[in-house]
């Protein structure tokens, strides 16, 4: 009498095993359970696998390629018509290694020859179970972003962010004079635009002051203005941006940067409402909300003179600090999908996506620039990258050399994560930089490669697969050495 064709589970990820042969199956089950902590659904026929499908989330489906009432290719088809986000692993056995390779180009995720090692088929379906979960995660953000309706453009949920947009809705719709602060990528410019366009002033543009760009003497004729003959070259009268800023909000991006005379000027104007163009002996009353931002130490710049202490007083009413990626490191995949959504439609890409290695990578890698370091990432990458798929090689990241730490944050933080997640890290690591090695050796030619490393070529493809490492990228011209 046939056996129960399935097994139930609660809607979690799982794992559907399809094989007509009882033993093989009840193995299966029984390793998968034990070494990969996965709830396991079983089926003897394809017909019991598709309605398995329909009944429950499933993250890997192990198929056997061979099977009486649908064969594996058919059923590859009809899972994906499913749930295109299911890791599909191919069960080959001799004489079908052809029909394998057709069911990878078909979207399959993996394919197993028999007979295979408990362990290679433990760490496969392993890696199909997180291929799964990224995929879903990610339809799960797509979501979000539709749902966030953060102001001026902030993209996130992290409780650091929130408290920053809910101190910038408090205090936006004031005269009260605001220093922002924060590391150089984090949104300082952002703030100070949520800041005004949630004001009455928004009626009238902000004006922006980049402090840094300009010298002592044209930065003070910016601000102030001047009158015709105050100094050499100044054949007509300016006003100055205080004037043109006038009934709206001016921001003086990185005032840290100022002299110390130019403070002294600025300080009377936040005193007094006033300013006095060059060569001008009277003073001009202006009605201006102050925003100033900084990445510096002002409290530093003050110790040594390099910053008025009263001028840093009257621009610290309020003060917002921006939080920097490593505080936000949840925002950090809602970040990366606003950003890819956007220059893939900027740039005319919209088939054009990222393999899961990809992304997991994205998502662990650090920022050390921010959110603007990790807007030009995206926005590179989708710009020089193919028609579709974006590839963990795309990226433009120097290669991992095999004496020196890649990811120096990375490594810090190893002892802070899982024993097991930590050495899976360092293996994947190394194993990368190998291969990479390995077809740099042999100009990509993948049968010298593996024959050198005492590797099946089918087992080093599939790492290559693994790590988004294509063997195009490293050929050329020249022989491969004996």
């Amino acid at each position: 009498m046939e056996q129960p064709a399935t097994t139930t589970l609660e809607p979690t990820s799982a794992v559907l095993i399809v094989d007509d042969e009882p033993d093989m199956l009840a193995m299966l089950e029984l390793v998968l359970r034990k070494k990969c902590g996965l709830e396991v659904a079983t089926a003897l026929s394809a017909t019991s696998a598709l309605e398995t499908l329909r009944q429950t989330l499933i993250s890997v489906a192990v198929i056997d390629i061979r099977m009486p009432d649908i064969d594996g290719l058919s059923l590859l088809t009809r899972i994906r018509a499913i749930d295109p986000d299911i890791s599909v692993i191919i069960m080959t056995g001799y004489g079908t290694i052809d029909m394998a390779v057709q069911a990878l180009k078909d979207g399959a995720y993996d394919f197993l020859e028999k007979p295979f090692e408990q362990d290679h088929i433990v760490r496969v379906v392993n890696k199909g179970a997180e291929r799964t979960a990224l995929l879903r995660a990610n339809q799960q953000l797509q979501k979000q972003l539709a749902e966030t309706s953060s102001p001026a453009g902030f993209i996130g949920k992290s409780e650091p962010l929130r408290r920053t947009l809910s101190l910038i809705s408090r205090v936006a719709d004031t005269d009260t004079t605001v220093l922002i602060r924060g590391e150089s990528g984090t949104g300082k410019e952002l703030a100070a635009r949520a800041l005004h366009s949630l004001s009455n002033r928004r009626a009238r543009p902000m004006v922006t002051v980049n402090c840094p760009a300009l010298p002592e003497h044209i930065l003070e004729s910016e601000l102030f203005g001047f009158t015709r003959g105050a100094f050499t070259g100044a054949v007509k009268e300016k006003k100055g941006l205080f004037q043109e800023a006038h009934g709206s909000t001016i921001l003086l991006d990185e005032i840290g940067d100022i002299a110390v005379p130019l403070q002294t000027k600025l300080l009377r104007v936040l005193q007094e409402k006033q300013i006095q163009p060059l060569g001008q002996n009277k003073t001009i009353g202006v009605n201006v909300r102050v925003v100033a931002s900084t990445n510096q130490d002002l409290e530093q710049k003050m110790a040594t003179g390099e910053f008025r202490e009263d001028l840093f007083y009257r621009l610290n009413v309020v003060t917002i600090t921006m939080p920097n990626l490593a505080q936000m490191q949840e925002d950090v995949p809602l970040l990366i999908h606003h950003f890819f959504d956007h220059y893939r439609q900027r740039y005319n890409k919209k088939n054009l996506h990222f393999s899961p290695e990809t992304l997991h990578h994205l998502y662990r890698r650090a920022w050390p620039g921010n959110v603007r370091e990790l807007r030009h990432t995206i926005k590179r990458v989708v710009l020089l990258s193919g028609p579709e798929r974006i590839e963990r090689g795309d990226l433009g990241e120097p290669g991992i050399d095999l004496h020196h730490r890649e990811h120096p944050a990375d490594d810090t933080a190893l002892h802070l994560q899982p024993y097991n997640e930590a050495k899976k890290a360092v293996v994947n690591r190394f194993t990368g930089t190998y291969i990479t090695r390995l077809l740099e050796r042999y100009h990509g030619n993948v049968s010298h490669a593996a024959a050198a490393s005492g590797m099946q070529r089918q087992g080093l493809q599939r790492l290559m697969r693994e790590h988004g490492i294509k063997s195009e990228s490293f050929k050329k011209k020249s022989r491969s050495p004996r």
